[in-house]
């Protein structure tokens, strides 16, 4: 079985931390991120038709799903991330992806 990133699902949720959260932007993405106790690490990913068709979309998507995975480790437990993807993001390597959600993580999440 494959493993997954446990997944923000429902647009309350994804409100509440959006509004609640904590935020932090670079020159591709906008990470939100709020801690909430007894749940386990999450992130969701809004990826608006700005940044391109739906191929184009789903590609950064994916992308920043397989990026968020390696992150699981390092993130405290009860962390819920939305990530929004810029424009540019649409052209960017998977190594900027990486490096720009990295450097958002790292500004939003505190450690506890």
């Amino acid at each position: 079985m494959l493993a997954r990133v446990n997944r923000v699902k429902t647009p309350d949720e994804f409100r509440r931390i959006l509004r609640r959260g904590r935020r932090v932007g670079g020159p591709l993405l906008v990470a939100h991120t709020l801690h909430t106790d007894g749940e386990p690490v999450r992130f969701g990913f809004v990826v608006g038709r700005g940044v391109g068709n739906a191929v184009v979309r789903n590609r950064v998507k994916r992308r920043l799903r397989a990026i968020a995975f390696g992150f699981l480790p390092a993130l405290p437990a009860g962390t819920s991330v939305v990530v929004r993807a810029l424009p540019p993001a649409a052209s960017a390597t998977f190594p900027d992806l990486s490096a720009g959600l990295r450097e958002a993580l790292d500004r939003a999440v505190v450690p506890e």
